[in-house]
């Protein structure tokens, strides 16, 4: 929180001639020697401050720095509160709408009516998503432990987990951290973390910031090649970009694509239905067709 409450007060510097200590410590429900500690902490920082005492007096940025006012400019803030913003969407709380509200606290009109961008990070799991974003974000800051149950493709196991970052990424939320289980750094996804809890204290250790590129996350076992329908267009374009596929003289449509696993590749060209032919690789397209004949069996009326 101190964090926040320093870049609300820098903010409303950078903008007004001038505020008073009562002025910041009303706005930030805080003390007034709470105030002066964290105008100290930006003095610190680099950031030129001057205090004047009595009738008038108050706190504002040095003369010598105020070319650096404009070090925000309107767009630039609206897409810090846009930002700012679409973290409550996921957490179920309005703290980042206050801060947003000092942020933008005396700035005479910086922050317009008329915001042209909205990010709303929510998913499906509104009702059990928030919870676990909260608790593992208060978990990070107060470096505690948390266990869960987690579900992967190959096994159900409960980890111990010193908690690091909380990563969106792929459309999805994860949390980075060491798995004392696994004696190493893993990723894990929150959508299949259940029976959540935080627990004792741990020591901070260096922690690498995960290695996010998908040939890292999600090596390629599969190169696979599909003719699909051309009505199938929209989705290719949607999932991969126009690029990705070539148009037969027939007018079918020829991807070429990775896949990390057999069970990805199958359940994909499933959602097709009869619109998508599987070419290569060959032991997949016999697996394919073993399981359609099982499923035709299994649904043939007598």
């Amino acid at each position: 929180m101190k964090m926040e409450r320093l870049i609300g007060i820098l903010s409303i510097l950078l903008q007004r001639e001038k505020v008073t200590a009562p002025e910041l410590a009303e706005q930030f429900e805080v003390s007034r020697r709470t105030i002066q500690r964290d105008i100290e902490s930006l003095c610190q920082a680099g950031i030129p401050i001057s205090t004047t005492q009595g009738a008038g007096g108050g706190i504002s940025i040095m003369d010598g720095y105020r070319v650096d006012r404009t070090v925000l400019t309107a767009p630039e803030m609206q897409a810090i509160l846009a930002g700012l913003q679409s973290l409550d969407s996921v957490s179920g709380t309005r703290r980042y709408a206050q801060l947003m509200e000092k942020l933008s606290a005396g700035t005479g009109g910086l922050v317009p009516s008329g915001v042209h961008m909205l990010i709303d990070l929510s998913s499906w799991y509104k009702t059990s998503l928030p919870p676990k974003i909260e608790l593992i974000r208060s978990a990070i800051e107060q470096h505690h432990v948390i266990r869960f149950t987690y579900f992967s493709p190959k096994e159900e196991s409960v980890r111990i987990v010193e908690p690091y970052y909380l990563v969106f990424h792929w459309s999805t939320w994860y949390v980075w951290g060491w798995c004392q289980t696994r004696e190493d750094f893993r990723l894990f996804k929150l959508n299949r973390i259940t029976e959540l809890t935080s627990q004792g204290s741990f020591e901070p250790r260096p922690a690498p910031l995960p290695d996010l590129e998908p040939e890292r996350v999600f090596p390629t076992k599969y190169q696979v090649t599909v003719l699909f329908n051309p009505t199938c267009r929209w989705r290719l374009v949607e999932e991969y970009g126009a690029d990705r596929f070539t148009i037969d003289p027939d007018g079918r449509l020829r991807f070429t694509g990775g896949f990390p696993d057999a069970d990805s590749v199958i359940s994909w060209i499933l959602t097709f239905r009869d619109k998508a032919e599987l070419l290569e690789p060959e032991e997949l397209r016999k697996r394919i067709g073993v399981l359609s004949q099982t499923l035709a069996d299994r649904y043939r009326r007598n």
